[in-house]
């Protein structure tokens, strides 16, 4: 160290520490790691330089007293429409001011263009929206917004990195909404870490939490995802944010899905389609209409099936194949379905029905690039499996509901009306439900054909 140091710089640079931090999981160690310990993954610790904070803390503000809760005036949350019927069913009924939402997607998915489309939407209300890019210049968004419709005059446009300088535009401008395109770009220069570190994404979303609720400004924030599928980062910044949003679809095809995975202010797995064109994002009001629009009715392996979307019933086909095996272990794949439930009713196939699958390729696909998880579409893949195993098509008009148990009976679904009335909507003939589930509803021209088993269900299916 230099004689000339002054003895404030020595104490300065004796409280700086260095630690290596995850950039998977956010876990800390004092050195260098070539797997992370919390999570596992590889090659993730990366070195950051933090200073000791301060012994004296600034006390601000007044000091909050507990009352009791009947005390405390109920408020009703003033929702602004978006100006897009979809993203407003999926926020639960419009956007909360002072709401903090983070979307996430995979990269050239379309989350850019879904957002500039809802600043057009929202400016068009005469609301004023701060749109801030890290990763386009302002003329690439202005090429956007005309490609994609009108340009409105409330909606203004920030190319910038810097987070103060962001939220001191914000300031000034003070917007209804702001949008940060995207938050592993922005950063604070008083941090010494990297743009898109786990401390530079945790310090940002936590500022950009004290403006969205101290200005009352509805703040939507843009974040990366992993090779897995989730969202970068530290898990903490799901759990700062008040809804989490997932932009979701195969790049080659036109359908998008915006689903919601958390949401304080309404309803969780929410579900809503849009349709990819060279002008932006199509609002889809009917999805299973779509979903099931280019299907054949008359083929084996095909059966329509009822999923619950969150408050939403989805009509989806599901596909199956089943042919012999090349090899000496037969192979087993699911699109769109859950794997293990798929391996378990071909158990139950030939365990309880005879079913001869042991040595034969399974396939199951779910139409449309929707992902299923609920259990209610059991009885529709088992007979879908079924049916290409016997090369029969399955009763043209019918639809299928209900759980498949170990002992091969079949169990009751939830929301069972709601998924008969959107049946009847697209003219099914015959569906076929639980033995155990009574439905107080009478549907005209759809028949109700109670199942106990899947002996009693293929029995009447054929």
């Amino acid at each position: 160290m230099d004689r000339g140091t002054s003895e404030k710089e020595r104490g300065t640079l004796a409280r700086t520490k260095t630690q290596y931090v995850c950039q998977a999981c956010g876990h800390v160690e004092i050195k260098w790691m070539g797997r992370c310990p919390g999570c596992g993954e590889w090659n993730t610790m990366v070195e950051e330089t933090i200073a000791a904070p301060s012994k004296s803390l600034p006390v601000s503000g007044a000091r909050m007293q507990p009352q009791p809760i009947q005390s405390i005036p109920a408020q009703t949350e003033q929702r602004i429409h978006t100006g897009l019927t979809e993203c407003d069913f999926v926020l639960g009924g419009g956007v909360v001011p002072g709401s903090l939402v983070l979307i996430g997607g995979d990269p050239g998915i379309g989350k850019s263009t879904l957002l500039l489309q809802l600043s057009n939407s929202i400016a068009s209300q005469k609301k004023r929206v701060l749109y801030v890019s890290g990763e386009e210049s302002a003329s690439q968004i202005k090429l956007r917004a005309e490609r994609l419709g009108t340009v409105q005059e409330e909606l203004y446009v920030l190319a910038e990195t810097d987070l103060d300088l962001v939220v001191e535009a914000a300031a000034q401008l003070q917007p209804d909404f702001l949008i940060i395109d995207s938050i592993q770009t922005v950063f604070r220069p008083s941090l010494t870490s990297a743009p898109g570190s786990v401390a530079q994404v945790r310090e940002c979303t936590g500022v950009l939490l004290r403006v969205a609720k101290s200005q009352n400004i509805a703040t939507f924030i843009v974040g990366h995802v992993t090779k897995d599928g989730a969202l970068a980062g530290p898990r903490m910044l799901e759990h700062m944010v008040d809804a989490v949003l997932y932009f979701e679809g195969e790049r080659h095809h036109m359908y998008r899905v915006l689903r919601a995975v958390k949401n304080r202010f309404g309803s969780t797995n929410e579900l809503a389609v849009f349709e990819m064109h060279d002008n932006g994002l199509r609002e889809v009001s009917n999805p299973s209409l779509l979903f099931l629009s280019e299907r054949q009715t008359i083929v084996p392996g095909s059966a329509v099936v009822a999923a619950m979307e969150g408050r939403r019933p989805l009509l989806l086909e599901v596909q199956a194949l089943v042919a012999p095996t090349g090899f000496g272990t037969p192979r087993r794949m699911a699109t769109g379905a859950d794997y293990a439930r798929v391996s378990m009713l071909l158990a139950v196939l030939e365990r309880r029905l005879g079913l001869q699958v042991q040595a034969s390729d399974a396939y199951v696909n779910v139409a449309g690039g929707v992902r299923v998880d609920e259990p209610a579409v059991d009885l529709g893949i088992a007979l879908a499996l079924v049916s290409s195993h016997r090369d029969r098509p399955l009763t043209q008009g019918d639809i299928y509901m209900g759980e498949v148990g170990l002992t091969g009976e079949v169990r009751n679904v939830t929301r069972l009306a709601e998924r008969l009335r959107e049946a009847q909507k697209l003219g099914f003939k015959r569906c076929l439900i639980p033995a155990g589930q009574t439905v107080s509803e009478t549907f005209s021209g759809l028949e109700i054909v109670p199942v106990q088993s899947l002996q009693d269900a293929m029995q009447k299916a054929f």
